[in-house]
């Protein structure tokens, strides 16, 4: 096997940690926000800038829509959400300048977050735990930080059963693993190794590319020729993914070497278009067309509220919707955001997703996921995993 890095590791955290340090050394200037009477105020991280973009007017709409629910309901303990959308899409240091602001400005009751695994870190040792933070996109597992709560879909949710389900109905045992250089993909494919070689497959060769960069793939793409695996299986995100997979079919591998993405979803599948989405596969805990129930309600409200101008419908996007209501869950329970009463109340929360209620075990959630194959530039689910535990459990 080999491993091809080309860039960075991942995007420097220095920053990061210089303005965490600065920020602890402030901690009177933060007031308990929990204790303010008005409004209840949500830092909403998101990606409104660089390569994940695409995802954030989806990411707006549909937070925009549990907030609404909300507040119509009654809102959070008698007090009327306000989200602030904040940029995550660029460097994890401007996170955390946005973050500290947030906290010391506008006295935010808790931070929802959906961005990349890199911003996470950074946040978290920023917000040191003061205000409530909840996660929600998919991601790598293993984020049990002080205060921080996960509705992303984990690894052994998403990785573990599309491996083996490809591995056993493909019969793929060569596979060829292909990511943004940062911690996401990299944790990932440390799953992907252990799933793969418990299938009896081995892993031929794995890459990375330099994340946000304008990258091509054609030189990827040869090398992926000469390797022959049986399946790729892709850790890029937004224009990396759609990039990729255009040059993929480009060069005519499609037809015989299957493609597994654990970041597609319907904005990346309108990019990567119909032309180059031939043996191409998806495992999502959501999709606009989820045979659900919920999901189908989810999306006559989200079209009932925004219309013909409506954000296409994705996971990344939908996630936004289910940590606004997780907030609601977390902080109703706990009577408040006090971060110890929080951890305690996280635990046995039931909260509505876009795809149905789910409900929170060791500040992780159990889910259903969805296995999609792409007809066209629609998703045709295939196979469905029925209550998935996260895999990660963290003390409360």
């Amino acid at each position: 096997m080999t491993i091809r890095k080309q860039g960075p590791s991942r995007r420097t955290l220095l920053g990061a940690a210089a303005a965490g340090a600065a920020f602890g050394t402030l901690p009177g200037l933060i007031r308990p926000a929990a204790a303010a009477d008005g409004e209840f105020k949500v830092g909403l991280f998101i990606a409104l800038s660089g390569p994940a973009s695409l995802f954030g007017p989806t990411q707006r709409a549909c937070a925009e829509l549990a907030a609404e629910e909300i507040n119509k309901a009654g809102g959070i303990l008698g007090r009327q959400i306000r989200l602030i959308p904040t940029d995550a899409g660029g460097p994890p240091a401007e996170s955390t300048k946005s973050a500290i602001r947030l906290m010391l400005e506008e006295k935010v009751d808790l931070f929802i977050g959906s961005h990349d695994s890199a911003t996470r870190e950074a946040l978290v040792a920023t917000i040191k735990g003061k205000v409530p933070y909840v996660y929600t996109p998919v991601y790598e597992g293993g984020e049990c930080s002080f205060n921080t709560y996960v509705t992303a879909d984990t690894p052994e949710q998403q990785i573990r059963p599309s491996v083996a389900w490809m591995m056993k109905d493909k019969g793929a045992k060569g596979i060829y693993l292909i990511g943004d250089d940062y911690v996401w993909p990299r944790k990932c494919n440390e799953h992907a190794h252990k799933y793969v070689a418990e299938n009896g497959g081995k892993v031929v060769a794995e890459e990375y590319v330099p994340f946000g960069a304008p990258n091509k793939f054609e030189e990827v793409v040869t090398r992926i020729k000469s390797a022959k695996p049986d399946a790729v299986l892709i850790t890029l995100v937004g224009a990396d993914n759609v990039n990729f997979n255009r040059t993929f079919a480009g060069f005519g591998l499609d037809k015989d070497i299957a493609r597994l993405s654990l970041l597609l979803e319907e904005n990346t599948l309108h990019g990567i278009g119909a032309e180059s989405s031939k043996n191409l596969y998806s495992c999502m805990s959501y999709y606009e067309n989820a045979p659900t129930a919920a999901a189908k309600k989810f999306k006559a409200d989200y079209m009932a509220k925004y219309g013909d101008k409506a954000p296409q419908l994705g996971r990344i996007g939908a996630d936004c919707y289910e940590g606004v209501y997780c907030a609601k869950a977390l902080v109703s329970k706990a009577g408040g955001t006090d971060a110890q009463k929080c951890m305690a109340a996280s635990e046995g929360i039931t909260f509505p997703t876009a795809a149905g209620d789910v409900t929170m075990h060791g500040r992780h959630v159990d889910k259903t996921m969805f296995l999609a194959t792409c007809n066209g530039t629609e998703f045709e689910i295939i196979k469905t995993f029925a209550d998935i535990k996260s895999g990660d459990e963290c003390k409360t």
